[in-house]
Protein backbone atom coordinates (compact mmCIF):
# COMPACT_ATOMS: atom_id res chain seq x y z
CA UNK A 1 0.00 0.00 0.00
CA UNK A 2 1.94 3.42 -1.04
CA UNK A 3 0.53 7.16 -0.22
CA UNK A 4 0.19 8.78 -2.94
CA UNK A 5 1.06 12.43 -2.08
CA UNK A 6 -0.45 15.79 -3.89
CA UNK A 7 -2.67 16.08 -0.51
CA UNK A 8 -3.81 19.69 -2.11
CA UNK A 9 -5.39 22.85 0.41
CA UNK A 10 -6.76 22.52 3.72
CA UNK A 11 -5.39 19.29 5.12
CA UNK A 12 -3.95 20.72 7.98
CA UNK A 13 -7.90 20.52 9.56
CA UNK A 14 -9.73 17.55 11.01
CA UNK A 15 -12.11 15.23 10.13
CA UNK A 16 -15.83 15.36 10.66
CA UNK A 17 -17.86 11.62 11.81
CA UNK A 18 -21.13 11.03 11.56
CA UNK A 19 -23.83 12.67 14.01
CA UNK A 20 -26.17 9.65 15.65
CA UNK A 21 -28.91 8.76 12.99
CA UNK A 22 -26.44 9.59 10.01
CA UNK A 23 -24.53 7.41 7.99
CA UNK A 24 -21.83 6.10 9.72
CA UNK A 25 -19.50 6.80 6.64
CA UNK A 26 -20.10 10.45 6.84
CA UNK A 27 -16.68 11.45 8.41
CA UNK A 28 -14.78 14.44 7.16
CA UNK A 29 -13.55 16.17 3.90
CA UNK A 30 -10.90 16.70 5.59
CA UNK A 31 -9.16 13.96 4.49
CA UNK A 32 -6.82 15.07 1.85
CA UNK A 33 -9.01 17.94 1.15
CA UNK A 34 -7.93 19.40 -2.33
CA UNK A 35 -10.69 21.64 -2.54
CA UNK A 36 -13.09 20.42 -5.82
CA UNK A 37 -15.89 22.00 -8.20
CA UNK A 38 -19.52 21.15 -7.01
CA UNK A 39 -20.43 22.43 -10.40
CA UNK A 40 -17.74 21.59 -12.32
CA UNK A 41 -18.20 23.80 -15.20
CA UNK A 42 -18.42 26.96 -13.15
CA UNK A 43 -16.05 26.18 -10.84
CA UNK A 44 -17.89 26.34 -7.71
CA UNK A 45 -15.88 24.94 -4.94
CA UNK A 46 -16.45 22.01 -2.00
CA UNK A 47 -14.66 19.68 0.09
CA UNK A 48 -17.49 17.40 0.38
CA UNK A 49 -17.04 15.38 -3.45
CA UNK A 50 -19.91 13.55 -2.47
CA UNK A 51 -22.33 16.49 -2.89
CA UNK A 52 -22.15 16.98 -6.49
CA UNK A 53 -25.04 14.68 -7.51
CA UNK A 54 -27.42 16.92 -5.64
CA UNK A 55 -25.74 20.05 -4.90
CA UNK A 56 -24.43 20.65 -8.59
CA UNK A 57 -26.96 23.63 -9.10
CA UNK A 58 -25.11 25.85 -5.96
CA UNK A 59 -25.02 29.38 -6.79
CA UNK A 60 -21.75 30.23 -4.76
CA UNK A 61 -18.90 32.12 -5.86
CA UNK A 62 -15.02 30.85 -5.84
CA UNK A 63 -14.76 33.14 -2.87
CA UNK A 64 -17.18 31.01 -0.33
CA UNK A 65 -15.95 27.52 -1.10
CA UNK A 66 -16.67 25.41 1.80
CA UNK A 67 -20.08 24.13 2.31
CA UNK A 68 -21.07 21.57 4.90
CA UNK A 69 -24.27 19.17 5.23
CA UNK A 70 -24.89 15.97 6.60
CA UNK A 71 -27.08 13.26 4.78
CA UNK A 72 -29.94 11.08 6.29
CA UNK A 73 -30.17 7.29 4.94
CA UNK A 74 -31.90 6.88 1.81
CA UNK A 75 -32.55 4.65 -0.82
CA UNK A 76 -29.82 3.63 -3.45
CA UNK A 77 -32.41 5.23 -6.28
CA UNK A 78 -31.06 8.62 -6.80
CA UNK A 79 -28.69 10.43 -4.48
CA UNK A 80 -30.92 13.14 -2.48
CA UNK A 81 -29.56 15.27 0.67
CA UNK A 82 -31.36 16.19 3.85
CA UNK A 83 -29.81 19.56 5.02
CA UNK A 84 -29.42 19.58 8.26
CA UNK A 85 -26.98 22.57 8.71
CA UNK A 86 -25.28 23.84 5.51
CA UNK A 87 -22.06 25.68 6.03
CA UNK A 88 -19.98 28.36 3.94
CA UNK A 89 -17.35 30.50 4.74
CA UNK A 90 -14.82 33.01 2.86
CA UNK A 91 -11.85 31.10 1.73
CA UNK A 92 -9.56 33.81 3.12
CA UNK A 93 -10.75 33.63 6.77
CA UNK A 94 -10.98 29.44 6.88
CA UNK A 95 -9.06 27.42 4.22
CA UNK A 96 -5.40 26.74 4.08
CA UNK A 97 -4.42 26.85 0.48
CA UNK A 98 -1.73 24.60 -0.79
CA UNK A 99 1.36 26.10 0.37
CA UNK A 100 0.50 27.69 3.33
CA UNK A 101 1.67 26.08 6.43
CA UNK A 102 -1.70 25.07 8.05
CA UNK A 103 -0.34 25.03 11.37
CA UNK A 104 0.30 28.61 11.28
CA UNK A 105 -1.44 29.83 8.98
CA UNK A 106 -4.42 31.07 11.11
CA UNK A 107 -2.07 33.13 13.47
CA UNK A 108 0.35 32.37 16.42
CA UNK A 109 -0.79 32.68 19.93
CA UNK A 110 1.89 34.07 22.03
CA UNK A 111 2.25 33.02 26.01
CA UNK A 112 1.87 36.65 27.30
CA UNK A 113 -1.85 37.58 28.24
CA UNK A 114 -3.09 40.80 27.15
CA UNK A 115 -4.53 43.18 29.69
CA UNK A 116 -7.72 44.52 28.31
CA UNK A 117 -10.89 44.34 31.10
CA UNK A 118 -12.59 41.34 30.67
CA UNK A 119 -15.89 41.53 28.58
CA UNK A 120 -19.07 39.75 30.15
CA UNK A 121 -20.43 36.99 27.77
CA UNK A 122 -24.08 37.34 29.08
CA UNK A 123 -24.76 40.97 27.70
CA UNK A 124 -26.34 40.21 24.54
CA UNK A 125 -27.78 43.70 24.48
CA UNK A 126 -24.52 45.55 23.96
CA UNK A 127 -22.48 44.49 21.33
CA UNK A 128 -18.30 43.90 21.89
CA UNK A 129 -16.19 45.94 19.43
CA UNK A 130 -15.69 42.75 17.58
CA UNK A 131 -19.30 42.20 17.29
CA UNK A 132 -19.92 45.57 15.99
CA UNK A 133 -17.00 44.87 13.34
CA UNK A 134 -19.24 41.73 12.10
CA UNK A 135 -22.56 43.50 12.43
CA UNK A 136 -22.53 47.00 12.00
CA UNK A 137 -25.99 47.61 12.14
CA UNK A 138 -27.73 49.91 9.83
CA UNK A 139 -28.86 49.50 5.85
CA UNK A 140 -26.27 46.36 5.31
CA UNK A 141 -26.71 44.50 8.26
CA UNK A 142 -28.75 43.74 10.92
CA UNK A 143 -28.15 42.19 14.36
CA UNK A 144 -30.53 39.87 16.30
CA UNK A 145 -30.42 38.66 19.82
CA UNK A 146 -32.07 35.41 20.69
CA UNK A 147 -34.29 35.23 23.89
CA UNK A 148 -33.12 34.49 27.01
CA UNK A 149 -32.31 31.38 27.56
CA UNK A 150 -33.73 30.65 23.51
CA UNK A 151 -32.52 30.06 20.50
CA UNK A 152 -33.05 31.00 16.21
CA UNK A 153 -34.41 28.34 14.12
CA UNK A 154 -32.44 29.30 10.71
CA UNK A 155 -33.65 28.80 7.21
CA UNK A 156 -31.98 29.90 4.55
CA UNK A 157 -32.25 29.44 0.29
CA UNK A 158 -29.57 29.42 -2.02
CA UNK A 159 -29.15 30.49 -5.11
CA UNK A 160 -30.47 28.27 -8.36
CA UNK A 161 -27.15 27.24 -11.12
CA UNK A 162 -27.82 25.01 -13.97
CA UNK A 163 -25.66 21.65 -13.62
CA UNK A 164 -24.93 18.82 -15.65
CA UNK A 165 -25.58 16.75 -12.18
CA UNK A 166 -28.23 13.83 -12.88
CA UNK A 167 -31.26 14.77 -10.33
CA UNK A 168 -29.22 17.99 -9.16
CA UNK A 169 -31.27 19.63 -6.00
CA UNK A 170 -31.34 22.94 -4.98
CA UNK A 171 -29.44 23.18 -1.25
CA UNK A 172 -30.94 24.60 1.38
CA UNK A 173 -29.19 25.47 5.27
CA UNK A 174 -31.22 24.17 8.21
CA UNK A 175 -29.68 25.24 11.59
CA UNK A 176 -31.01 26.24 15.33
CA UNK A 177 -28.38 28.71 17.03
CA UNK A 178 -28.15 30.09 20.12
CA UNK A 179 -26.52 33.69 20.88
CA UNK A 180 -26.84 36.67 18.56
CA UNK A 181 -27.07 35.93 15.28
CA UNK A 182 -25.33 38.99 12.38
CA UNK A 183 -26.89 39.18 8.77
CA UNK A 184 -24.50 41.07 6.59
CA UNK A 185 -25.39 41.77 3.20
CA UNK A 186 -22.73 41.22 0.41
CA UNK A 187 -21.26 43.15 -2.50
CA UNK A 188 -23.35 40.89 -5.29
CA UNK A 189 -26.78 41.21 -3.04
CA UNK A 190 -26.18 37.82 -1.46
CA UNK A 191 -26.27 37.21 2.34
CA UNK A 192 -23.50 36.30 4.76
CA UNK A 193 -24.51 34.87 8.71
CA UNK A 194 -22.05 35.23 11.64
CA UNK A 195 -23.16 33.78 15.21
CA UNK A 196 -21.70 34.80 18.42
CA UNK A 197 -22.03 32.24 21.48
CA UNK A 198 -20.52 31.90 24.19
CA UNK A 199 -17.14 29.82 23.64
CA UNK A 200 -18.62 26.46 25.48
CA UNK A 201 -21.83 26.77 23.85
CA UNK A 202 -19.85 26.52 20.47
CA UNK A 203 -18.05 23.80 22.07
CA UNK A 204 -21.23 22.18 22.60
CA UNK A 205 -22.29 22.70 19.03
CA UNK A 206 -19.50 21.21 17.49
CA UNK A 207 -20.66 18.06 15.28
CA UNK A 208 -17.13 15.66 14.78
CA UNK A 209 -18.18 12.31 16.71
CA UNK A 210 -20.93 10.43 17.19
CA UNK A 211 -22.81 11.73 20.78
CA UNK A 212 -23.16 7.33 21.46
CA UNK A 213 -19.31 6.98 21.58
CA UNK A 214 -17.78 5.94 24.54
CA UNK A 215 -17.05 8.57 27.36
CA UNK A 216 -13.14 8.61 26.83
CA UNK A 217 -13.85 8.92 23.35
CA UNK A 218 -15.70 12.20 23.39
CA UNK A 219 -13.95 13.78 26.09
CA UNK A 220 -10.79 13.09 23.89
CA UNK A 221 -12.45 14.93 21.00
CA UNK A 222 -14.03 17.62 23.17
CA UNK A 223 -9.92 18.69 24.51
CA UNK A 224 -9.20 18.23 21.11
CA UNK A 225 -11.56 20.75 19.62
CA UNK A 226 -10.84 23.17 22.62
CA UNK A 227 -7.47 22.94 21.58
CA UNK A 228 -7.91 23.32 18.27
CA UNK A 229 -9.99 26.46 18.15
CA UNK A 230 -7.95 28.19 20.31
CA UNK A 231 -4.53 27.80 18.30
CA UNK A 232 -6.07 28.11 15.34
CA UNK A 233 -7.80 31.36 16.59
CA UNK A 234 -4.78 32.43 18.02
CA UNK A 235 -6.30 32.94 21.17
CA UNK A 236 -3.94 33.94 23.93
CA UNK A 237 -6.38 35.81 26.43
CA UNK A 238 -7.49 35.99 30.02
CA UNK A 239 -10.20 33.73 31.01
CA UNK A 240 -13.63 35.67 29.88
CA UNK A 241 -12.44 37.71 27.59
CA UNK A 242 -13.64 38.63 24.17
CA UNK A 243 -12.07 36.12 21.00
CA UNK A 244 -12.25 38.64 18.39
CA UNK A 245 -10.76 36.25 15.56
CA UNK A 246 -13.70 34.68 13.97
CA UNK A 247 -13.67 30.62 13.45
CA UNK A 248 -15.30 29.32 10.44
CA UNK A 249 -18.42 26.43 10.90
CA UNK A 250 -17.07 24.03 7.86
CA UNK A 251 -14.67 21.01 7.93
CA UNK A 252 -12.54 23.74 7.03
CA UNK A 253 -11.80 24.20 10.58
CA UNK A 254 -14.76 22.27 12.63
CA UNK A 255 -17.80 21.00 12.09
CA UNK A 256 -19.79 23.27 14.16
CA UNK A 257 -23.98 22.75 13.86
CA UNK A 258 -25.23 23.99 17.18
CA UNK A 259 -28.56 23.01 18.31
CA UNK A 260 -29.25 19.35 16.55
CA UNK A 261 -32.15 19.78 14.26
CA UNK A 262 -34.28 17.98 14.96
CA UNK A 263 -33.74 17.36 18.63
CA UNK A 264 -31.58 14.20 19.09
CA UNK A 265 -32.23 12.90 23.11
CA UNK A 266 -28.13 11.30 22.53
CA UNK A 267 -26.91 14.88 22.24
CA UNK A 268 -26.70 15.27 25.83
CA UNK A 269 -23.70 13.14 26.19
CA UNK A 270 -21.60 15.21 23.69
CA UNK A 271 -22.95 18.20 25.90
CA UNK A 272 -21.29 16.02 29.36
CA UNK A 273 -17.96 15.41 27.48
CA UNK A 274 -17.63 19.10 27.23
CA UNK A 275 -18.74 20.28 30.40
CA UNK A 276 -16.47 17.15 31.97
CA UNK A 277 -13.52 18.60 30.35
CA UNK A 278 -14.46 22.43 31.09
CA UNK A 279 -11.22 24.50 30.55
CA UNK A 280 -8.47 21.34 29.42
CA UNK A 281 -6.46 21.84 26.56
CA UNK A 282 -3.51 20.42 24.94
CA UNK A 283 -0.59 22.26 25.53
CA UNK A 284 2.51 22.97 23.37
CA UNK A 285 4.92 25.30 26.22
CA UNK A 286 2.72 27.74 26.76
CA UNK A 287 0.12 28.36 24.22
CA UNK A 288 -2.37 25.59 22.98
CA UNK A 289 -1.68 22.55 20.55
CA UNK A 290 -3.20 22.68 17.45
CA UNK A 291 -4.44 19.29 17.87
CA UNK A 292 -5.49 18.03 14.28
CA UNK A 293 -7.27 15.17 13.92
CA UNK A 294 -8.81 12.84 11.15
CA UNK A 295 -11.51 9.58 10.61
CA UNK A 296 -9.42 6.70 9.45
CA UNK A 297 -6.10 5.76 9.28
CA UNK A 298 -4.08 3.26 7.00
CA UNK A 299 -2.50 1.45 9.50
CA UNK A 300 -0.24 4.25 11.05
CA UNK A 301 -0.02 8.20 11.29
CA UNK A 302 2.28 10.47 9.53
CA UNK A 303 4.29 13.55 10.63
CA UNK A 304 3.09 17.06 10.20
CA UNK A 305 5.81 17.99 8.31
CA UNK A 306 5.56 14.76 5.87
CA UNK A 307 1.55 15.61 4.62
CA UNK A 308 1.50 19.70 4.88
CA UNK A 309 5.19 20.52 4.60
CA UNK A 310 5.15 22.48 7.77
CA UNK A 311 7.66 22.45 10.71
CA UNK A 312 8.29 19.48 12.46
CA UNK A 313 6.09 19.92 15.65
CA UNK A 314 7.00 17.81 18.37
CA UNK A 315 3.43 16.31 19.19
CA UNK A 316 2.50 15.78 15.63
CA UNK A 317 4.95 12.23 14.87
CA UNK A 318 4.25 9.34 13.11
CA UNK A 319 2.22 6.03 15.52
CA UNK A 320 1.19 2.44 14.38
CA UNK A 321 -2.68 2.72 14.73
CA UNK A 322 -4.23 -0.47 15.74
CA UNK A 323 -7.87 0.09 17.33
CA UNK A 324 -9.26 1.68 13.96
CA UNK A 325 -10.62 -1.63 12.55
CA UNK A 326 -14.65 -0.81 13.40
CA UNK A 327 -13.99 1.99 10.95
CA UNK A 328 -16.27 1.95 7.83
CA UNK A 329 -13.32 2.82 5.81
CA UNK A 330 -10.71 0.89 7.64
CA UNK A 331 -10.37 -1.17 4.35
CA UNK A 332 -12.55 -0.67 1.15
CA UNK A 333 -12.62 -1.76 -2.58
CA UNK A 334 -14.39 -0.04 -5.57
CA UNK A 335 -14.79 -1.49 -8.98
CA UNK A 336 -14.70 0.94 -12.15
CA UNK A 337 -16.25 -0.68 -15.40
CA UNK A 338 -14.69 1.24 -18.29
CA UNK A 339 -17.58 2.53 -19.66
CA UNK A 340 -17.59 4.45 -16.50
CA UNK A 341 -14.29 5.43 -15.83
CA UNK A 342 -14.42 6.70 -19.63
CA UNK A 343 -17.32 9.11 -18.72
CA UNK A 344 -15.77 10.52 -15.61
CA UNK A 345 -11.76 11.25 -17.32
CA UNK A 346 -13.79 12.68 -20.24
CA UNK A 347 -15.88 15.06 -18.02
CA UNK A 348 -12.61 16.20 -16.33
CA UNK A 349 -10.57 16.34 -19.89
CA UNK A 350 -8.35 13.31 -19.38
CA UNK A 351 -9.86 10.99 -22.28
CA UNK A 352 -11.34 12.41 -25.53
CA UNK A 353 -15.04 12.40 -26.65
CA UNK A 354 -15.95 9.95 -28.24
CA UNK A 355 -13.42 7.48 -27.84
CA UNK A 356 -14.10 4.61 -25.51
CA UNK A 357 -11.49 2.54 -22.92
CA UNK A 358 -10.98 -0.72 -24.13
CA UNK A 359 -8.07 -1.50 -21.75
CA UNK A 360 -6.29 -0.13 -18.60
CA UNK A 361 -2.53 -1.39 -16.73
CA UNK A 362 -1.62 0.01 -13.60
CA UNK A 363 1.91 0.12 -12.49
CA UNK A 364 3.18 2.49 -9.08
CA UNK A 365 0.74 5.24 -8.91
CA UNK A 366 -0.05 5.53 -12.96
CA UNK A 367 -2.50 4.16 -14.79
CA UNK A 368 -2.64 4.28 -18.30
CA UNK A 369 -6.06 3.83 -20.37
CA UNK A 370 -5.90 2.55 -24.09
CA UNK A 371 -8.61 2.72 -26.43
CA UNK A 372 -9.93 3.63 -29.82
CA UNK A 373 -6.39 4.28 -31.00
CA UNK A 374 -5.46 6.63 -28.28
CA UNK A 375 -3.29 5.67 -24.69
CA UNK A 376 -3.24 8.28 -22.18
CA UNK A 377 -0.93 7.87 -18.69
CA UNK A 378 -2.78 9.51 -15.41
CA UNK A 379 -1.52 9.68 -12.31
CA UNK A 380 -3.56 7.55 -9.46
CA UNK A 381 -4.24 10.98 -8.05
CA UNK A 382 -5.86 12.64 -10.67
CA UNK A 383 -7.63 9.75 -11.60
CA UNK A 384 -9.23 9.62 -7.82
CA UNK A 385 -10.22 13.26 -8.23
CA UNK A 386 -11.69 12.95 -11.19
CA UNK A 387 -13.96 9.73 -10.22
CA UNK A 388 -14.27 11.89 -6.97
CA UNK A 389 -15.64 14.92 -8.61
CA UNK A 390 -17.86 13.35 -11.46
CA UNK A 391 -19.03 9.73 -10.53
CA UNK A 392 -21.88 10.85 -7.98
CA UNK A 393 -22.28 14.11 -10.23
CA UNK A 394 -23.29 11.85 -13.54
CA UNK A 395 -24.37 8.21 -11.73
CA UNK A 396 -25.71 9.45 -8.76
CA UNK A 397 -27.13 5.92 -7.95
CA UNK A 398 -24.30 3.98 -8.45
CA UNK A 399 -21.72 6.29 -6.75
CA UNK A 400 -20.38 6.15 -4.19
CA UNK A 401 -20.84 2.62 -4.08
CA UNK A 402 -22.29 0.51 -0.48
CA UNK A 403 -20.39 -1.18 1.54
CA UNK A 404 -22.13 -2.94 4.40
CA UNK A 405 -25.65 -1.26 3.14
CA UNK A 406 -24.41 1.92 3.23
CA UNK A 407 -22.50 4.42 0.62
CA UNK A 408 -18.96 5.29 1.00
CA UNK A 409 -17.85 8.92 1.61
CA UNK A 410 -16.22 9.02 -1.49
CA UNK A 411 -16.38 6.78 -4.46
CA UNK A 412 -12.39 6.86 -3.61
CA UNK A 413 -12.08 7.34 -0.26
CA UNK A 414 -8.34 7.83 0.14
CA UNK A 415 -4.91 8.43 -1.41
CA UNK A 416 -3.69 5.28 0.39
CA UNK A 417 -4.65 3.28 -2.39
CA UNK A 418 -3.94 0.65 -4.91
CA UNK A 419 -5.35 0.15 -8.65
CA UNK A 420 -5.38 -3.01 -10.57
CA UNK A 421 -6.69 -3.72 -13.84
CA UNK A 422 -9.60 -6.20 -15.45
CA UNK A 423 -10.53 -7.22 -18.65
CA UNK A 424 -13.38 -4.90 -18.70
CA UNK A 425 -12.54 -2.09 -15.81
CA UNK A 426 -10.35 -1.10 -12.84
CA UNK A 427 -10.53 -1.97 -9.02
CA UNK A 428 -9.07 0.46 -6.28
CA UNK A 429 -8.58 -1.23 -3.05
CA UNK A 430 -7.61 1.26 -0.06
CA UNK A 431 -7.60 2.01 3.37
CA UNK A 432 -8.48 4.70 5.25
CA UNK A 433 -9.96 8.18 4.77
CA UNK A 434 -8.47 11.47 6.46
CA UNK A 435 -5.31 13.55 5.88
CA UNK A 436 -3.14 10.93 8.14
CA UNK A 437 -1.92 13.38 10.85
CA UNK A 438 -2.74 13.72 14.79
CA UNK A 439 -5.47 11.68 16.40
CA UNK A 440 -7.10 8.73 14.65
CA UNK A 441 -10.96 9.61 15.57
CA UNK A 442 -11.97 5.68 14.74
CA UNK A 443 -8.61 5.26 16.11
CA UNK A 444 -9.51 7.01 19.88
CA UNK A 445 -13.23 5.08 19.56
CA UNK A 446 -11.07 1.56 19.54
CA UNK A 447 -8.97 2.12 22.58
CA UNK A 448 -11.97 3.63 24.89
CA UNK A 449 -13.77 0.27 23.51
CA UNK A 450 -10.39 -1.11 25.34
CA UNK A 451 -10.37 0.82 28.39
CA UNK A 452 -8.34 3.99 27.65
CA UNK A 453 -8.69 7.13 29.61
CA UNK A 454 -9.13 10.18 27.66
CA UNK A 455 -6.32 11.45 28.58
CA UNK A 456 -4.22 8.36 27.61
CA UNK A 457 -6.00 8.59 24.19
CA UNK A 458 -4.49 12.03 23.93
CA UNK A 459 -1.11 11.39 24.78
CA UNK A 460 -0.81 8.42 22.49
CA UNK A 461 -1.53 10.44 19.23
CA UNK A 462 0.15 13.59 20.45
CA UNK A 463 3.51 13.07 21.88
CA UNK A 464 2.46 12.84 25.54
CA UNK A 465 1.05 15.80 25.96
CA UNK A 466 -1.72 15.41 28.30
CA UNK A 467 -4.95 17.75 29.37
CA UNK A 468 -3.80 21.16 31.50
CA UNK A 469 -6.57 23.72 32.62
CA UNK A 470 -5.96 26.81 30.53
CA UNK A 471 -8.25 30.46 29.94
CA UNK A 472 -11.05 30.25 27.73
CA UNK A 473 -12.89 33.14 25.37
CA UNK A 474 -16.21 34.55 26.89
CA UNK A 475 -17.47 34.47 23.61
CA UNK A 476 -16.35 33.20 20.09
CA UNK A 477 -17.94 34.30 16.47
CA UNK A 478 -18.41 31.40 14.17
CA UNK A 479 -19.05 32.00 10.19
CA UNK A 480 -22.19 29.73 9.76
CA UNK A 481 -22.90 30.84 5.92
CA UNK A 482 -22.73 32.75 2.75
CA UNK A 483 -24.06 33.21 -0.45
CA UNK A 484 -27.38 32.91 1.02
CA UNK A 485 -30.30 34.56 -1.16
CA UNK A 486 -32.54 35.08 2.03
CA UNK A 487 -33.26 33.83 5.30
CA UNK A 488 -36.44 32.92 7.53
CA UNK A 489 -35.12 33.52 11.25
CA UNK A 490 -37.73 31.76 14.10
CA UNK A 491 -36.96 32.69 17.54
CA UNK A 492 -37.53 29.79 20.17
CA UNK A 493 -39.89 32.62 22.33
CA UNK A 494 -40.58 35.73 23.02
CA UNK A 495 -37.94 38.41 23.87
CA UNK A 496 -35.98 38.65 20.95
CA UNK A 497 -34.53 41.81 19.60
CA UNK A 498 -33.38 43.17 16.18
CA UNK A 499 -30.58 45.85 16.60
CA UNK A 500 -31.99 45.75 20.34
CA UNK A 501 -35.25 46.46 19.43
CA UNK A 502 -37.88 43.30 20.46
CA UNK A 503 -39.96 41.64 17.73
CA UNK A 504 -42.75 38.58 18.94
CA UNK A 505 -41.97 34.80 18.84
CA UNK A 506 -42.98 34.92 15.06
CA UNK A 507 -40.29 34.56 11.94
CA UNK A 508 -38.55 37.32 10.12
CA UNK A 509 -37.23 37.10 6.51
CA UNK A 510 -33.83 38.79 5.74
CA UNK A 511 -32.98 39.33 1.81
CA UNK A 512 -31.01 41.10 -0.12
CA UNK A 513 -31.61 44.40 -2.30
CA UNK A 514 -29.60 47.09 -4.31
CA UNK A 515 -28.75 49.21 -1.49
CA UNK A 516 -29.14 46.83 1.86
CA UNK A 517 -31.24 44.43 3.18
CA UNK A 518 -35.15 43.59 3.55
CA UNK A 519 -36.54 42.35 6.85
CA UNK A 520 -40.06 41.82 7.50
CA UNK A 521 -42.44 39.01 8.68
Amino acid sequence: MRLVRDLGGSASVPCLLPAPGFSPFRASARYDAAAVAVNPERGVLSHFRKYLGSAGTWGISPASVVAMDQRTRRPRRRTRWQPIVAALLVMSACTVSPREDPLTSSGSPTPSVTSVPTTPSSSPDSPTPAEEDLGDPGASSVRLTAPPGGSFLVRGRFPFVPSRCRDAERPALTGRFPGTLHVRRAEDGTLALTVTVPFDRYLEGIAEVPSSWPPAALEAQAIAARSYALATTGWSGREGEALDDPICATTSCQVYRGIPVPPDPAHRRWVRAVRRTDGMVLRDGERPATTVYFSTSNGRTYPNEEIFGSSPLPYLRSVTEKDDGASPTSRWRVRLPFDDLARFLRAQGLWPAGRAIARATASGGTVTVRGGGMSRSIDASDLRDAVNTWAPCLHPGRYPPEVAGAALPLTIPSRWLEVAATEDSIVVTGRGWGHGVGMVQWGAYGKARRGWSASDILAFYYGGLRPVHHPEPGLIHVQIASGILSFRVTPSDDGAKIDGEPFGSGPVVISGRDAGLDVGG
